[in-house]
């Protein structure tokens, strides 16, 4: 079996700090990396079943010793639905409305351990609904929605990840994966791309992105979708390449995404 890693992101555990004198220089000892990893077989099928000894990690070329490993199959899930509501989803916008809803049912099934907030951006990111089990909430606002604007994903995403009250009320530190709907396209944000993947990877956030993008139309935007997702472990999915085959067929693949995931440090 042939097995292809999904880009890991890095976050980098500081062991101690020397003491800040006037004049001195800080210096960290890095004495761990969690690398979190979702890997998949030539089919793209998720791979569930790896132990530690199927792993291996080098650093500049020396292999390392794997002293942390974790299958994180029973983790709480917290999902951000991030809807594109610029002028560049008008298109298709119907079509991506209905998807949306499919996609927050598919993920949210009722179970108490998946949950989903949803944020808007257009010229401004702006949470719509708040941390819930329920996927009524998140569907209902999603119908009411109509595009229209600038687009500030940097922003949205900046915001998905530094706010502690979306994931508050866990019994402990969920999984959390954002959602992206659109064409990666940003010309509203305060943030940058830099800004934000850093964030992400800080914050041990996947982010997925499903674009908008028009078979045989390339947009600016795709690189930053396909940098978002691989620089955090995710995948971009192109679902409008096949829009006459299956519109909705895709939306199986990022909802497994929660329950294939290892650490390994």
């Amino acid at each position: 079996m042939r097995l292809r890693f999904l880009l890991p992101l890095l976050l980098v555990v500081p062991a101690f700090s020397q003491s800040e004198q006037p004049g001195s220089r800080i210096r960290v000892q890095v004495n761990e990396v969690i690398v979190p990893v979702t890997v998949v077989d030539e089919r793209n099928r998720y791979v569930s079943d790896l132990e530690a000894k199927d792993f291996r990690i080098s650093d500049e070329g020396r292999e390392q010793a794997i002293q942390f490993f974790t299958r994180e199959s029973n983790q709480p899930v917290v999902v951000g639905f991030l809807m594109d509501m610029s002028n560049h989803t008008r298109l298709h916008w119907k079509t991506y409305q209905e998807a949306a809803i499919e996609l927050v049912l598919a993920l949210l099934p009722g179970d108490k351990r998946y949950s989903g907030y949803l944020i808007s951006y257009g010229n401004d990111a702006e949470l719509l609904v708040n941390t819930s089990h329920d996927p009524e909430k998140i569907v209902d606002k999603i119908r009411k929605m109509k595009p229209g604007g600038g687009s500030s994903l940097f922003d949205a995403i900046h915001l998905a990840c530094t706010s502690r009250a979306l994931i508050q009320g866990e019994p402990y530190e969920p999984r959390r994966i954002l959602i992206v709907i659109g064409d990666g396209h940003d010309n509203a944000s305060k943030k940058s791309l830099e800004e934000v993947l850093e964030v992400a990877q800080r914050n041990l956030v996947t982010i997925h992105a499903i674009s908008t993008v028009a078979f045989g139309f390339n947009s600016d935007g795709e690189s930053n979708l396909t940098r978002l997702a691989e620089e955090t472990g995710g995948r971009v999915e192109y679902p409008l390449q096949k829009l006459y085959q299956n519109v909705s067929g895709y939306l199986s693949t990022p909802s497994d995404e929660g329950n294939y995931a290892y650490k390994v440090g």
